[in-house]
């Protein structure tokens, strides 16, 4: 996205400007906490995730 700010812009049409950058910002992405949980295993998560890593090699 490109945002323009014309030579002459007082400080608050910047701060303006700036404002609804980060809030287009903030709207993408999950919610990670709503899968929070929600895998229930059997062993460590740690240990499952080196055994993974260690089939690649």
């Amino acid at each position: 996205m490109i945002t323009i700010i014309k030579q002459g812009s007082t400080q608050t049409i910047i701060n303006e400007l700036l404002m609804k950058l980060f809030e287009k910002k903030q709207t993408k992405g999950i919610d990670a906490k709503k899968y929070c949980g929600v895998l229930k295993l059997k062993e460590d998560a740690l240990e499952t995730q080196k055994q993974l890593r260690d089939e690649w090699k």
